[in-house]
């Protein structure tokens, strides 16, 4: 099957409108649908039109509606921003509606007090001693802090409100 000007102008309109390789295939006839998308990928086209209106209207309508209240340190807009993404061999623009979310300045806590190390090695650790690990491994300096550590714990107190923040805290260090 040879393309010919008239092809490959039908080819176009039919792309433009959105139909898919496949119904292309089948309306030009004689051709299969991985030869309308190497066509289509040699004439450098672009995406397909979108079938049902745009992907902006239908990302607002699939957001749940939430009442709970967001972070009190945060800023958050709505925005729409346009996005190039790959199907294939076509290019798709389409409009995304994003949350931004700024930082705002957060006070620092002044009086935070950094426990002394012990300084143990691993074969000096017990259940009652703090198991945070301080430096690189790979060196010689390497070391546990060594404090004691209540019996719930593997950390002593000040490791384990750094290992184990809540989950708001967390979003809020990002």
């Amino acid at each position: 099957m040879n393309w010919t000007d008239e092809r490959v102008e039908k080819l176009k309109k039919l792309w433009s409108e959105g139909l898919s390789a496949s119904q292309i295939a089948a309306q030009l006839g004689g051709v299969s649908r991985n030869a309308v998308i190497g066509k289509v990928h040699r004439l450098c086209l672009p995406g397909r039109a979108k079938a049902g209106g745009s992907t902006a209207a239908t990302t607002r309508a699939k957001r749940p509606a939430t009442s709970a209240p967001r972070a009190p340190n945060y800023a958050s807009r709505m925005t729409t921003r346009t996005v190039t993404r790959t199907a294939g061999a076509t290019v798709m623009k389409e409009e995304v509606e994003i949350d931004v979310i700024e930082d705002q300045e957060t006070a620092p806590v002044g009086n935070v007090v950094v426990p002394m190390s012990r300084r143990l090695v691993l074969t000096e650790l017990t259940d009652r001693t703090c198991k945070w690990p301080i430096g690189d491994p790979m060196k010689d300096e390497f070391h546990f802090c060594g404090n004691d550590s209540p019996d719930t714990s593997p950390y002593c107190t000040f490791h384990a409100k750094l290992a184990y923040q809540p989950s708001g805290e967390r979003r809020r260090a990002r």
